[in-house]
């Protein structure tokens, strides 16, 4: 029996399989197995298809995706808001190479990325599926564009970027597993959870895991625990935007808000409602501002750092040039991450907005 074929195997057995405390022990070993089997798949994919992905710089202040199915109008939509040239066709699988474009918006400076369609199977390698979920894990922010026709399109690519770890509108779970050579697994917690010990040990030993000290913090379900003993989750936000809305009628359009009241419904072709996906882009990237000030001088408050929300010191020194993280003193920084004026910090401080910031590099 196949990869494939064990993965049907537990798949069904889970479906077929009543939740409830007594079954709970044994669905939480088949996820884990699931998990672990699918993880193959993946890195088999990867190994065939080169593993490396599309050669995609990421530039800018940030980096969006756009996600979709063949022929929902990506191209059309990335060279509407950048002015991008990516081929625009009526059959699918136009865009067969990544295709950037640089938003300027309020400052900041976005890259966009259309990818080439996703389609059923792309965390198992179909259509280039690995080399498009290796572009979508890097970017900061995933756009779902949708067919105003296709509202079943949006299960299968959130199924898709889960099968191939990417997490999204959501944040890592608050617990740290600690392997050790001895001593079995200990298990502390800071609140009741949902989880009995039986069952956290089980889902550690499918993966050899029968050593170590796990501290949590959050009442997590077994898949957030398998997604902290797997270790290459990501954890990326994301929004939705209706596509040719110029084509449907009140019917369709009316279903579509209800069964995407937060999407922004859009057309490309027509350029209507262009400017709320710039808008949408920008206020769901979290921007913050950081001021630079020279050691002895003042800010230069008229062109501050357009960064994401979470970057640290040493963030900033990569971006400003790839010598000053390895040159790093200390720095300075005056706002609302310092607790005094002027306080020294590292390279993993974390600055917010408004914040100013010196840098003190060896010369």
């Amino acid at each position: 029996m196949g990869i494939q074929e064990d993965i049907q195997a537990v798949e069904d057995e889970i479906r077929k399989t009543s939740y409830n405390k007594a079954t709970s022990h044994h669905i939480g070993r088949l996820k884990a197995k699931l998990a672990r089997l699918r993880e193959e798949v993946v890195k088999k994919a990867s190994t065939k298809s080169g593993g490396d992905g599309y050669s995609v710089k990421k530039s800018g202040d940030a980096t969006v995706a756009l996600v979709g199915f063949p022929s929902v109008g990506k191209s059309t939509l990335l060279n509407k808001i950048t002015g991008a040239n990516s081929e625009v066709g009526d059959y699918e699988f136009t865009t067969l190479d990544v295709i950037p474009g640089v938003l300027d918006y309020k400052d900041a400076t976005i890259q966009v990325l259309d990818v080439p369609g996703l389609v059923r199977g792309a965390a198992s390698g179909r259509g280039r599926g690995r080399e498009v979920i290796a572009v979508v894990r890097n970017s900061n922010l995933v756009l779902f564009l949708l067919d105003v026709f296709q509202p079943e399109h949006y299960k299968v690519l959130i199924q898709e970027l889960y099968d191939a770890g990417i997490r999204l509108n959501t944040t890592p779970p608050d617990v740290v597993i600690k392997r050790k050579d001895r001593g079995g697994v200990t298990i502390s917690t800071t609140m009741e959870l949902e989880l009995t010990d039986d069952l956290i040990k089980a889902v550690l030993g499918e993966y050899k895991i029968h050593n170590a000290h796990v501290l949590i913090r959050d009442n997590i379900n077994v898949d957030e625990l398998i997604d902290v003993i797997m270790g290459n989750r990501v954890y990326v936000p994301s929004i939705i935007v209706v596509n040719k809305v110029d084509l449907a009628n009140e019917d369709i359009l009316n279903k579509m808000e209800y069964l995407f009241p937060d999407a922004t419904f859009i057309s490309a072709n027509e350029e209507k409602n262009l400017e709320a996906v710039k808008d949408l882009i920008y206020d769901s990237l979290d921007f913050i501002r950081v001021y630079l000030k020279p050691q002895g001088g003042l800010a230069d408050m008229d062109e501050p750092l357009i960064v994401t929300d979470g970057v640290t010191v040493g963030d900033i020194c990569e971006r400003l040039h790839r010598d000053f993280r390895d040159k790093f003193r200390y720095s300075q920084v005056w706002g609302a991450s310092a607790k005094h004026p002027g306080q020294r910090a590292g390279l993993d401080h974390y600055l917010e907005d408004g914040d100013l910031l010196t840098l003190i590099i060896q010369k």
